[in-house]
């Protein structure tokens, strides 16, 4: 806990390694084969109260934020990170497993985004179980997504609000069909996990514009993690991109 290892790439290492994949992959996306809808990102900044915004300092600054019931403590900077989240999502967990509300700026939002959707069904990732517990409270159309039932029923428009975890709600899920909205409640580190999740609703079947909402904690952790998903997702499709380049060049020569 003492040493805190950084890992980087060493000089040359990003051109080493598509030498050594440029003859043994191949790269095509969905985008190059199908008729893909359109998808609009939208980053939806939300001002979090000045008290919440001591809590968020406080913690950040003492790695703790005291509670008769139980403290909130961050050990490490992995810890700090995830405390940070859930203090920017509006509730945190304690010690104890409790969890302590913060605010409610992004439930506001949510509520924002819900009433311009004018009734159209909006699907919600959600990071943490407070998160989804929040929201179910303050929305009673919301249902989180369980069972081939919930799917079938979105699917039909039967849903309003469906809300799902984009680690249990990535690969395999079909909920095109049920409507075209997305928010981001709680943001994740992790690009695979974002990129599938939006490719439930962003794929082929889904005959609108997918509108992807975002909901960032202005001056909180929420924007360091877009910055990051889009610095990893830029990499990724440089890397894809220098895989496809020689499909393109293989067909050239084939053309010839």
């Amino acid at each position: 806990r003492t040493v805190i290892f950084s890992w980087d790439p060493k000089p040359g290492a990003e051109e080493a390694i598509y030498a050594n994949l440029s003859d043994l992959c191949v790269s095509m996306s969905a985008a190059d084969w199908l008729d893909m809808p359109e998808r609009i990102d939208r980053e939806v900044k939300t001002q979090i109260p000045d008290t919440a915004r001591a809590k968020y300092e406080q913690l950040e600054r003492d790695l703790l934020l005291p509670y008769v019931d139980g403290d909130i403590t961050a050990d490490t900077r992995a810890i700090l990170s995830n405390k940070l989240l859930q203090l920017a999502n509006g509730a945190v967990y304690d010690e104890n497993g409790n969890t302590h509300e913060i605010h409610q700026a992004k439930l506001e939002a949510l509520d924002d985004i819900l009433e311009a959707a004018n009734g159209q069904p909006v699907l919600v990732f959600y990071a943490y179980k407070h998160d989804r517990d929040r929201i179910i409270n303050r929305i009673k159309s919301a249902r989180q997504l369980d069972t081939e039932s919930d799917i079938e029923e979105w699917n039909q428009g039967k849903i309003p609000v469906l809300l799902a975890h984009p680690a249990s709600a990535g690969h395999g899920l079909n909920l095109q069909t049920g409507g075209n909205i997305i928010v981001w409640f709680g943001l994740t580190w992790s690009l695979e996990l974002y990129q599938q999740a939006n490719a439930r609703l962003h794929r082929q079947g889904q005959e609108k514009s997918v509108i992807v909402h975002h909901l960032i904690a202005e001056g909180t952790i929420d924007e360091a993690v877009m910055k990051a998903l889009a610095g990893k997702d830029v990499s990724q499709k440089a890397l894809l991109e220098a895989v496809k380049a020689r499909i393109d060049r293989y067909r050239e020569e084939v053309d010839q």
